[in-house]
């Protein structure tokens, strides 16, 4: 393993039955492991930050997770609930019905709205385009709108769609999105070989539940 692994995975559990003592187990794995991030939802994140504190570890939660349909206002008000718990990232799912529908005007100011109290707060915020839904020409639509604004990650996908991230996919948005904008591949990455390939297509934060089988398989075949 030519690169530090670990720096690009966001840890995750975000199963509708996700306990307490899942997070702790999730917090406690990322703090050994130098993960970037744990995402976990929202209820979580000051119980994360606290046992996170000191670590370097950062702290990640959803927003309109994870159909995106939600109103504007109501993802505004998720957005400001999660910074005021301590959240350092905000995962975003875009309303997926209004991109279907064609309504790009209803995406753009969503994603004014949206971004406007991330960026005062100075945190992060990554935008799940849901690529498996999409199709090629969509995903060039939303590289098109969302490169125009600071966003600091797409996100390729929820984990809930039939369809996680794809080499292509993510090949796709590094080619037509912004060096300064970052790549989240997500949903579907349970091996270390699948890991490296998204890497060397372009991601640059993989979302992962199999964070840890992923690690043991990176070191295995360091020592080959």
């Amino acid at each position: 393993m030519q690169f530090n692994l670990a720096s690009y995975i966001d840890h995750t559990a975000l199963k509708q039955a996700t306990s307490i003592s899942d997070v702790d187990k999730l917090c406690l794995e990322a703090s050994m492991e130098s993960f970037a991030a744990v995402c976990i939802p929202p209820k979580y994140v000051s119980s994360a930050r606290k046992l996170l504190d000191g670590s370097g570890v950062r702290v990640a939660t959803v927003i309109g997770f994870p159909l995106g349909f939600i109103g504007i206002a109501a993802k505004v008000k998720e957005i400001q609930d999660a910074l005021a718990l301590g959240a350092d990232e905000l995962d975003m799912v875009i309303d997926l019905s209004a991109l279907k529908s064609g309504d790009w005007q209803h995406l753009e100011e969503e994603i004014k709205e949206c971004l406007k109290p991330v960026y005062d707060a100075g945190k992060v915020l990554k935008v799940i385009v849901e690529s498996g839904m999409l199709t090629t020409n969509e995903l060039l639509s939303c590289c098109a709108l969302y490169g125009n604004y600071d966003i600091d990650y797409m996100k390729s996908s929820t984990g809930y769609a039939d369809k996680g991230v794809t080499v292509d996919a993510v090949t796709l948005m590094r080619a037509n999105l912004p060096r300064r904008i970052g790549i989240k591949a997500s949903g579907g990455i349970r091996t270390y070989a699948f890991a490296k390939e998204l890497i060397d297509a372009g991601a640059t934060r993989l979302g992962c539940s199999a964070s840890m089988q992923i690690m043991k398989e990176s070191r295995e075949a360091d020592r080959k």
